[in-house]
């Protein structure tokens, strides 16, 4: 049985916080500065003239994180000591369409995360799951589960999923361009096939020390009851990566 026609729209955009006062250390002594430590047969980090600049490296010895609970390092030539947090989101408004009891309603998006010279960095997912005139707020799921039409739900997660009439969509985190250098995740309570959760503001997705490029693919689905109000729902979601040191 349709009830009146609800819909729902959802605006995504992406927030990025730095806590205050984080450097990074350098080597130094009232006589000399080392802005990054040089181990090879040769090379200069900033050759320039009027009309170029580059860096020149001869018998690299060896690249990539090396870190311990008390420590990390970048080792290769082609490093900088400027903290880097770099979030894109794929956002935009995401029409779900007209819903009915009988049939879950999914849509997807994708996000990237890149972290250097700290200790990882967490995602969460901000913001009010979908409203109806500022009054109605479509029923979020607080704990992961399935879908189940005709009961109303609102879910994300950041996996691969296939469920009867949506069909295959959403992936899991994928290391770009492979898993060398990247190593953000999904968590827990986000990362299994055909379960979903939405808590504003919970974690989604984190890395524990620096990475290189992770691609997450946000899945999100809704449902409705037959007492789900008709109308338009629409609210506005921010994925928020934040470094941790």
């Amino acid at each position: 049985m349709k009830v009146r026609k609800t819909q729902i729209l959802i605006a995504i955009f992406l927030s990025l916080i730095f806590p205050v006062g984080i450097s990074v250390a350098q080597y130094v002594s009232p006589n000399y500065q080392v802005d990054e430590t040089f181990f090879g047969t040769g090379g200069n980090l900033d050759n320039q003239s009027t009309n170029y600049k580059a860096k020149t490296a001869v018998g690299e010895l060896g690249v990539g994180n090396v870190s311990s609970p008390n420590f990390q390092a970048q080792a290769g030539f082609n490093t900088t000591d400027r903290i880097l947090l770099e979030l894109n989101v794929n956002g935009g408004v995401f029409d779900f369409g007209t819903l009915d009891t009988t049939q879950a309603v999914a849509r997807t998006t994708t996000f990237t995360v890149r972290d250097y010279l700290s200790s990882g960095y967490t995602v969460q997912i901000t913001g009010t799951p979908p409203r109806y005139a500022n009054s109605y707020t479509l029923q979020n799921m607080a704990s992961a589960a399935s879908s189940s039409p005709g009961t109303e739900q609102f879910g994300v997660n950041l996996t691969a999923n296939n469920l009867p009439g949506v069909g295959p969509f959403g992936a899991a985190p994928s290391q770009v361009p492979d898993s060398t250098f990247g190593f953000g995740y999904a968590t827990s309570a986000y990362n299994t096939a055909n379960l979903f959760k939405y808590v504003d503001g919970d974690t989604v997705a984190q890395s524990d020390k620096s990475t290189g490029i992770t691609l997450y693919t946000l899945s999100m689905i809704a449902n409705i009851s037959r007492t789900t109000v008709g109308g338009t729902f629409s609210t506005a979601l921010f994925v928020r990566a934040v470094p941790t040191y």
